[in-house]
Parts: C-alpha cells; structure tokens; sequence
C-alpha cells in the first residue's frame, strides 16, 4: 500500500500506526484486496481497507475475459465510490460507515468501519428460518429508504447481471425460449412503477451477523435502481435448496412484506400488489443469467425452471 494512503488511514482514524491484521480476500479477478488493518493509540482498534488496484489484464476464473467485463468492474468500484460519498448515510439498514475514500491513479481505497468489531462478527453458510426473517427484514429497511430516488452516479439498473450489461452470456445462451423472453423479462422489471435502490449483490455471503440476530450488509459495488424483489429472489436463492425455495415461496414474501410495509412510512398496497407480481419475473432474469454464464452451476434447479417457463408463458 501506498504511503500516500497509510497516511490517509492514519489521519482519518487518528491512530499513530498502523498494520496489517489480516487479508480477508482478494477482489474478484484480481482487482485488489480486502485488509484488516489493525491501529495502535486510537478509540478503534481496527478498520477495513477495500484497496483497488485495477489490474493492466485480468485472468477471469470462467474465461470471460474482455473488455465489457472489464468495464464493468472498473465502473463497479466507481459506483460503490459515490455510494459511500453520497447514499449510503441515509440507510435504514445497518452497513459499515464510510470514513474516507481516496483515488490516485489507477488505485481506490475505502476505509470502513469494521463490523466485527461494532458488534457483527458471524458469517453464516446456512440460516434458520429466523435468520432468513432478519435478511428480508434488512432488504426491506434498505428498499424502504430509497423508495422513488433517481440513483444518479450508481448503476441506473442495479445488479450485476441485468441484461444490457450481460451480452456475451446471452450470446451463449442455449435455452431458446428464455434466450428469446430475456428482453421482455428485462423490460416487465425495468419498467415497474415503483423504484427503489437496489443492493445488487445481496447473496448470504454479503451479510454479517450478530450474536443478538441482528443483521449488516456489505458490498455496494451493484447498487443502482430497479425492483426490490431483485434482492430478495437473488438472497433466497443463495441459501436455500429447491425443494425451500418452493415451500417456503409464500412465507418468505409475506415476511418481506410485512417488513416493507412497516419500513414505510404509511402503508403502500399498490406497490406490494406490483413488486409480489414481479418476484417470478426477477427469479426467472438471474437464472437466464446464470445458464449463460455457467451452465453447470448449483443454483440452476427444477424449480428455478419451473418459476421460468411460468413467466415465460405469462408473456
């Protein structure tokens, strides 16, 4: 790490020296690191460093290396830049405080509360149902703070995988009939009445948990506009297998809800009318996504299938 930035770090937290703790993981394709950095003779005794280093090529680990992919990494970082700047103080929904953010040249860093020690240590691979309530309950404190704001200087349509930002994986795409739906399934969610913030990247891995079951997020780099059951498809499905998605379908998004209603400040039936409508629509875009991208992957299942050829024929 720079001097430059150590000095940063140092001024912002007011500590006398720093070090390295621990390297907690290295940006996807080699955009950087995550760091622990440890302070000595200040109120906090350590910080997260999101140190962004963007690399003159890339080794991509499912080959998709281009300068699409590129782009839209580099504008990533970009976008949780200005999240932190401008948006992220007016959540509802408990995420790390931002305490600087410094670019030079080719670099970005991030200096982060770090959770762990306000209080957020556990990272979990599998949830109780209690656990699952407190992450909608957090989606929906984040969706309810930004209900009707333009996402100016963040994606325009939040999430990692909508359609005009995924051309290549569409391009391969052998399922025909959701090759040929994929647009229409992208403008039924980018053309929903009521807008909000997405997360977009809310998979369990990006949430930190307490020991009283309280919840914080991570990770803002897709942050932009949409339809908040984006998150919530995208969540389920990184932690429940088929058989609970397709059980559970109905509780998970009365939970959601009842956490959304409750979130607002006065109750907002149309919007729950139209978003519960769009659940299926945003289940059936990430899978279009993931079977053009990977086509092995886990997460593509005979209910996510199912949910597909539903909306399909719902066109």
């Amino acid at each position: 790490m720079k001097e430059y930035f150590k000095s940063v770090i140092l001024q912002q937290t007011g500590a006398t020296s720093l070090f390295e703790k621990e390297m907690i993981q290295e940006l996807w394709s080699g955009y950087g690191k995550i760091l622990r950095i440890g302070l000595k003779n200040t109120a906090v005794e350590s910080v997260i460093v999101k140190h962004v280093q963007l690399p003159t090529y890339n080794n991509h680990p499912r080959g998709w290396n281009t300068d699409i992919g590129h782009q839209r990494k580099v504008k990533s970082y970009q976008v949780e830049a200005t999240w932190y700047k401008s948006y992220s103080k007016n959540s509802a929904a408990r995420l790390p405080h931002c305490l600087a953010i410094e670019t030079q040249e080719e670099e970005v860093l991030m200096v982060l509360e770090d959770l762990n020690e306000a209080g957020y240590p556990l990272r979990k691979r599998m949830l109780r149902w209690e656990e699952i309530a407190a992450c909608l309950g957090w989606l929906a404190q984040f969706h309810a703070s930004y209900l009707g704001e333009v996402p100016a200087g963040l994606w325009e349509v939040g999430t990692y995988w909508h359609l005009e930002t995924r051309p290549q994986e569409l391009a391969v795409l052998s399922d025909q009939k959701l090759k040929t739906a994929a647009p229409f399934i992208d403008k039924k969610l980018n053309s929903c009445t009521y807008k909000t913030f997405v997360h977009g990247d809310a998979k369990l891995a990006n949430f930190c948990f307490a020991n009283d079951g309280s919840v914080a997020g991570v990770d803002f780099q897709y942050v932009g506009g949409g339809c908040g059951m984006k998150d919530v498809a995208y969540f389920i499905g990184s932690c429940l297998n088929e058989s609970e998605c397709e059980r559970l379908e109905d509780q998970i998004l009365d939970t959601y809800f009842e956490c959304l209603q409750n979130a607002l400040s006065a109750r907002n039936e149309a919007l729950e009318k139209e978003w519960r409508a769009l659940y299926r629509f945003a289940w059936a875009d990430f899978h279009r996504f993931l079977k053009g991208w990977s086509p092995g992957h886990w997460k593509i299942n005979s209910y996510s299938e199912r949910v597909t050829t539903e909306v399909i024929k719902s066109l």
